[in-house]
């Protein structure tokens, strides 16, 4: 709107142009009251003022700032799936740490589509950002290239790049399933399961090899016999899962590896089966409620993960340059009922290898 209400020219968000107008002074001075500049009478800085409330102008901080040779204080995440309690307790611990240096962070979601994590990556990147924080889905980030060698730094999150070298944080993936495999077989089962996620996740990939891993290493002759993937979302889990336990030979016990998998494994452990108490779980992620339903998960630090990405991108906001840095999160198993189920007596054994 214009001054008096009339709608400013050709509509939209009311200018700079028009607020000067408005208080009948110059481009230039109506400039220096909305930046905050010194040297500006009072009465001309309370004219200004009004007519921008006035219009209900909004200074646009990005270009002020790049304008005045200041870097950008916005910071931008790439998720995998915003749905996911993960990736937003995720954003929370960078978020937090972020404030401490004022900086702001944008989220945004690639819903684990390759050509939209491009997207959004480029859309960020020419809004300036000071930093950019992405957990990939895509298989090759060879285009970053060229951002890193003018010294945006670019945090990677839960999975690793493809094609370039950057500052990485991960979880201890194969160690949490490994331990989790190996906490279901000192239970007594032999017949256990893996409800898996993509399998071209590298998280999915580095829990799967864990689990196997651990299974060959206790001498199950064919540790792959009850995996299952292709599992990213609750519905998709709880409908393999009941196809497992409708085997003539079902698994005594189940490994779901992530969150959103385990709680389908949930569902189709009490409305498929009877009940819970029938079959062993452990899931790879906690999650709300997971307690009050004594479900035994491989845990972690969402937060400090967060942190620890945050901590890296202002590192290299305030001292740019050297090598790439790794940092791997550890989990812990948190036992909590459901993985310490034993198996049934009447449970066939899968024979160990002689």
């Amino acid at each position: 709107m214009a001054a008096g209400g009339r709608t400013a020219r050709g509509g939209g968000r009311p200018t700079l142009a028009a607020v000067a107008e408005a208080a009948g002074v110059s481009l230039k001075t109506a400039s220096r009251v909305l930046n905050d500049e010194p040297s500006v009478a009072e009465a001309t800085r309370l004219k200004v003022r009004a007519a921008a409330d006035t219009l209900g102008f909004r200074r646009n901080a990005v270009a002020a700032d790049l304008a005045r040779g200041g870097g950008s204080r916005l910071v931008g995440f790439v998720t995998g799936d915003i749905a996911n309690p993960f990736y937003s307790d995720l954003a929370g611990g960078i978020e937090r740490e972020l404030r401490k240096h004022g900086l702001q962070l944008i989220t945004t979601s690639s819903d684990e589509d390759a050509d939209q994590e491009r997207e959004l990556i480029d859309a960020l990147i020419e809004r300036r950002v000071a930093a950019l924080f992405i957990a990939p889905t895509a298989a090759d980030h060879s285009y970053l290239h060229a951002e890193l060698a003018t010294g945006v730094p670019v945090v990677f999150l839960d999975r690793p790049p493809s094609g370039i070298e950057a500052d990485t944080v991960v979880l201890d993936n194969r160690a949490g399933a490994a331990a989790a495999a190996r906490h279901l077989l000192a239970q007594g089962h032999r017949r256990i399961a893996l409800a898996g996620d993509l399998s071209r996740l590298w998280t999915f990939r580095e829990r799967h090899e864990g689990f196997v891993g651990a299974l060959h290493a206790a001498g199950i002759e064919d540790p792959e016999r009850y995996v299952r993937d292709g599992l990213h979302d609750a519905t998709t889990a709880r409908e393999a899962v009941l196809e497992l336990l409708a085997l003539d030979e079902p698994p005594t016990a189940i490994l779901t590896a992530n969150n959103k998998i385990t709680q389908g494994a949930l569902r189709a452990l009490r409305t498929g089966h009877g009940t819970r108490r029938d079959v062993a779980l452990v899931g790879f992620d906690d999650f709300e409620l997971a307690d009050v339903l004594d479900v035994t998960v491989v845990g972690y630090e969402i937060s400090a993960m967060g942190q620890a990405a945050a901590r890296l991108a202002v590192d290299r906001i305030e001292s740019p340059g050297g090598a790439p840095r790794l940092r791997v999160v550890p989990t812990v198993l948190v036992p909590r009922g459901s993985g310490e189920i034993a198996p049934r007596l009447a449970a066939v054994e899968v024979p160990a290898a002689r």
